[in-house]
């Protein structure tokens, strides 16, 4: 085997999501803006077929008088929608921020991003304040006239796009309603949550390196300090990296991980080989925020999950089958990462040659992440410890034995956290017994 096969076996088979992709889907102005310059450019579409009909009309005798008569009540409906409109596009809103007040109350202020990213959300959205605009904008072209001889347009084709539109948002504040009451849901939210989380995996798992090839450490280095606003790491533009790295004939060795919180001078890169780049270039690539993502961050849906579990078990709320149901997620995505290797995120030039060397938390970090803080708030909770024994009992079955003291440390803490909790061996024993259903 030539030293060039394994290289040509790592390459990926897809690119690393964009991050303009990412940070649209974020940003709740992007849909709203594209349709609201698509009903600019409807408006200006009928009214030309509206002026091109009543030429045409004007030809055949017997036609312009009925589109005159047609064209009162055309505009008597379309005047109708817009005003109505409005105040249904108030309606969505209110419900949203209800949504919102009720998701961050009882889940956890991180999955707030749920209902931003949602696309039906941002759909009923835009075809609301669309409606509004393009019945606008088609009231601006109507003419007060009626003789028939001055007339150059009459609004039929505006007006069945209209009510095209009217449908098309009603047909989505319907679907809205639905998908925003499944959200008030705990199941579907920790659902959703699991689901990126798995994409996450995917993405990074084609780029984590083989079982005991770990990428060589970065020797001596020149490292580059942060230039830019302090905040959270939220992603990086992978592809901007590999080429700076490229261009300068070197290899950039990331220090934070994504999610870490980085202030101006805070070390970024470690620079190995070639010409070290300017720190302004390395900053351009950096995607600094208030708030994290799940686009690159592999912790961050635990974090999620564990948010909602410890706050379902504090006292205020008090409810532990809701803490189990994020122990479930928990559990199954522990039970996919015991079969990736873990280690620094490699990325490659499309000559196959290391440009960008990323660190992620490792087995001991994600296992600690994804139970702690579940174990010391539930360890009253006898469904919890008896779910929670069971996670950790099957992924000890799952696991390699490299991999197994975590999780036995895990074990031996919930023990004690159970007998400081429940004096009484019969209670404890119960409370410690494997369930997945926790009790019932």
């Amino acid at each position: 085997m030539t030293d060039r096969q394994p290289v040509a076996a790592r390459r990926p088979r897809h690119r690393p999501l964009s991050p303009l992709r990412e940070h649209l889907r974020e940003a709740f102005w992007f849909a709203p803006l594209l349709a609201c310059l698509g009903a600019m450019a409807l408006a200006v579409a009928t009214s030309w077929l509206d002026t091109e009909l009543v030429n045409e009309a004007f030809r055949v005798e017997g036609n312009a008088a009925g589109l005159i008569s047609f064209a009162g009540a055309a505009k008597s409906v379309v005047s109708t929608v817009s005003s109505a409109m409005l105040t249904f596009i108030g309606v969505v809103f209110s419900i949203s921020l209800v949504s919102l007040q009720m998701a961050a109350s009882q889940f956890s202020p991180r999955v707030l991003r749920l209902y931003v990213r949602s696309r039906l959300t941002k759909a009923t959205f835009s075809a609301c304040l669309a409606t509004f605009l393009f019945t606008l904008l088609v009231q601006l072209s109507y003419e007060d006239t009626t003789d028939p001889a001055q007339v150059t347009s009459v609004p039929v084709a505006s007006t069945l796009v209209a009510l095209l539109l009217v449908l098309l948002s009603l047909g989505l504040f319907v679907l809205y309603v639905q998908a925003t009451l499944r959200l008030l849901r705990v199941p579907h939210v920790i659902d959703r949550v699991t689901g990126e989380s798995l994409a996450v995996i995917a993405h990074y798992r084609w780029m984590a390196p083989e079982a005991g090839a770990p990428p060589a450490g970065p020797g001596e280095a020149v490292t580059l300090l942060h230039e830019g606003r302090s905040g959270v790491l939220r992603d990086i533009d992978v592809a901007r990296l590999v080429r700076v790295a490229r261009r300068h004939g070197t290899v950039l060795h990331l220090v934070p991980r994504i999610g870490d919180f980085v202030t101006p001078g805070t070390p970024t890169v470690r620079v190995a080989g070639g010409s070290p780049p300017r720190p302004r270039r390395i900053a351009s690539a950096l995607n600094i925020g208030v708030d994290r993502t799940m686009h690159q961050d592999l912790s961050f849906g635990f974090r999620q999950l564990v948010d909602i579990a410890i706050r379902a078990l504090s006292p205020a709320v008090n409810d532990p089958t809701t803490a189990v149901q994020a122990l479930d997620r928990i559990h199954q995505l522990l039970a996919m990462l015991v079969r990736y290797p873990f280690g620094e995120l490699v990325c490659r030039d499309r000559d196959g040659v290391v440009r960008l060397v990323q660190p992620v938390p490792d087995w001991q970090r994600v296992v600690d992440l994804a139970f702690t803080e579940i174990r010391i708030c539930g360890a009253g909770q006898p469904q919890v410890t008896r779910r929670l024994t069971a996670a950790l009992d099957d992924l000890l079955r799952l696991t390699e034995e490299d991999r197994r003291p975590a999780l036995l440390l895990q074990r031996e803490l919930l023990a004690r956290a159970v007998a400081e909790h429940v004096p009484d061996p019969e209670n404890r024993a119960f409370a410690l017994t494997p369930d997945r259903q926790g009790i019932g």
